[in-house]
């Protein structure tokens, strides 16, 4: 699915096929969840393959590794040139990418001692999710941010995602949608989320969440189109039965929800203030302008 026998990666500084890579069973990141990485998306666009928003994403990367206690030193513009040539090696336009740093061997729980970044890519022409999700109050909740660095995008952390995802599609929903440890949304398993009500969207504030690149995105998209946003915390009961609801990611893109436990969103998805949000990400992304 991800990858075949001519599928280029980047490792520790080299191109290889992907299939002669291989981990270190020693290795911190196997062993502790130790590890950071980024998801990111290319294009085809009218100006060629284009990365979106590389940039913010590397920056994150190499902040999540700051965190974290990881070293590593590769910038932002060597990372994005080494992504388009990863791309045009694979002959890859719309694409997502995972880059990943991991560390060395170290039993110990002690910070990383060296680094391995890797890049891989995959063909990817839409997001992971479909419009019209069906989603449900997880009983799992986001880690403390006392005890973890929310802020970081770190390999560890998605166990917690993985269970609340898994939860809720064993519950026949399409996806979870995750609150903090004072009863507030958060987020779902892997994206941030906003409702509209009367014309205003809200989104979970800063404190528990990754604060999302697209999210971000969102928000200078409101601003364009005189959309009011606001950060604040709530409760679910607060977002269910408003008048429309929307996940937003790299990789999910903006997608609709249907209904939260059971309890559909008022309006047609199409006569909302969030769907011009949709519309407007889908032309951002693919000509590069509002």
């Amino acid at each position: 699915m991800y990858y075949n026998n001519d599928t280029v990666i980047y490792f520790d500084g080299n191109f290889m096929k992907a299939k002669e890579a291989g981990m270190d069973l020693y290795g911190q990141s196997l062993h502790y969840g130790y590890s950071v990485f980024e998801g990111i998306k290319s294009y085809s666009t009218a100006h060629g393959t284009k990365i979106f928003k590389a940039k913010e994403h590397y920056e994150r990367l190499k902040r999540s590794a700051e965190l974290m206690h990881i070293p590593f030193h590769y910038s932002a513009e060597q990372l994005t040139e080494l992504t388009y040539e990863l791309l045009e090696l694979n002959g890859f336009t719309d694409a997502y990418i995972r880059p990943l740093v991991t560390c060395s061997p170290n039993m110990s729980l002690s910070k990383g001692k060296e680094s391995y970044l890797s890049l891989l890519a995959w063909e990817w022409s839409n997001g992971y999710l479909v419009d019209k999700m069906k989603i449900m109050t997880s009983g799992f909740q986001r880690p403390n941010p006392k005890a973890f660095k929310v802020e970081a995008k770190v390999g560890g952390h998605y166990v917690n995602s993985i269970l609340a995802c898994q939860d809720a599609k064993d519950k026949g929903y399409d996806e979870a949608l995750v609150l903090d440890e004072n009863g507030n949304v958060a987020e779902s398993s892997g994206a941030n989320v906003f409702y509209e009500k009367e014309g205003m969207l809200f989104t979970p504030a800063k404190g528990s969440i990754l604060p999302g690149i697209t999210r971000q995105t969102v928000f200078e998209i409101c601003r364009e189109l005189n959309i009011p946003v606001k950060e604040t915390f709530f409760k679910p009961e607060e977002m269910r039965g408003a008048d429309a609801a929307f996940f937003c990611g790299t990789a999910a893109e903006i997608v609709a929800l249907d209904s939260l436990d059971d309890v559909p969103f008022a309006k047609n998805w199409e006569d909302t203030a969030s769907q011009k949000v949709q519309q407007a990400y889908l032309r951002l992304v693919r000509v590069l302008s509002l």
